[in-house]
């Protein structure tokens, strides 16, 4: 059973930092595209950040780049999100996603999702 459980969400001020962790199990990931999502209340949910597991080349949403860095650790199968800076703007419940390609920045058919972690910025 695939599962991807995320954990590191919580409350902080403006300015603030946090970081997110996705453990992966289940499967092999190491031709997968991991990212990172997030839904804000009322808003669609968007693309924030991805890393090839393999390679390790990275693509971040224009609105976190220069604040947030997603990274992976191989050995733990596990994928952070460091988020510096953080704004109000950055409240939302963040979901780790895995997908065989992760093209358009979308999670297709074949791909999985967590159960999210909220985060939520304070000014």
């Amino acid at each position: 059973q695939v599962q991807l459980v995320e954990s590191g969400g919580g409350l902080v001020q403006a300015g603030g930092s946090l970081r997110l962790s996705c453990a992966a199990s289940g499967r092999t990931f190491s031709n997968y595209v991991m990212g990172w999502f997030r839904q804000a209340p009322g808003k669609e949910r968007e693309f924030v950040a991805h890393i090839r597991w393999s390679g390790g080349s990275t693509d971040y949403a224009d609105s976190v780049k220069g604040r947030f860095t997603i990274s992976r650790d191989n050995a733990k199968n596990t994928v952070y999100l460091q988020m510096n800076n953080l704004k109000p703007e950055d409240t939302a419940v963040y979901y780790c996603a895995a997908d065989p390609t992760m093209s358009w920045r979308r999670v297709g058919v074949l791909g999985y999702w967590g159960q999210g972690t909220q985060v939520t910025v304070s000014s």
